[in-house]
């Protein structure tokens, strides 16, 4: 993982949260409470359906969220760059394989809803904020199906000057997480 390292610029914070899945949800609206500031915020999901589920359930809970994948029409993804680009709708939630491509500056923070499924895609997805340096902010949520890995994300955080949770230092000794999701924002 060496040359990941030199990839994580540190004018990025990285907070890693140990939750359950069905943590998520409210811990996002928590977060989203405390960083909401009109700010670009990208959210990271492992699938399609992912994506459209949570950015539904924000709209209807009064954020401004848009959703952007390869299932979209070309035009419809021109159209929610656009929106996330103007701060019409500054919480944009995708996939990897749609965000490699994307060149949107000042994303004030990077949120994982879901953990990639590389430490090379945790990397790229972090590289979204804290371009040109500016600060960025990447917020990971983190389940008891991704301790496989926490001794790569330790590491990867440890070189960039991160705090480490205890909990997160646990799972990376194959201590499971606690019950209660605790540790990390």
């Amino acid at each position: 993982f060496e040359s990941l390292f030199l990839r994580i610029d540190p004018v990025i914070r990285q907070h890693v949260d140990i939750v359950s899945e069905n943590q998520k949800y409210n811990k996002l609206v928590k977060l989203l409470e405390d960083i909401m500031d009109g700010s670009r915020i990208l959210m990271f999901m492992d699938t399609k359906k992912g994506c459209d589920q949570i950015t539904r359930q924000l709209r209807m809970d009064g954020w401004p969220a848009l959703s952007i994948h390869g299932d979209k029409s070309q035009a419809k993804r021109h159209w929610v760059l656009s929106e996330f680009k103007a701060r019409k709708s500054p919480i944009m939630t995708s996939m990897d394989v749609v965000a490699r491509g994307l060149d949107v500056k000042d994303v004030k923070y990077v949120i994982n809803y879901d953990f990639p499924g590389s430490l090379e895609d945790y990397v790229h997805r972090i590289g979204r904020t804290g371009r040109a340096g500016a600060k960025g902010t990447a917020c990971t949520f983190f389940t008891a199906a991704n301790a496989r890995f926490a001794k790569e994300l330790i590491s990867i955080l440890e070189e960039a000057g991160q705090k480490v949770s205890p909990d997160l230092a646990a799972m990376g000794r194959g201590v499971p997480p606690p019950p209660s999701g605790h540790g990390g924002f």
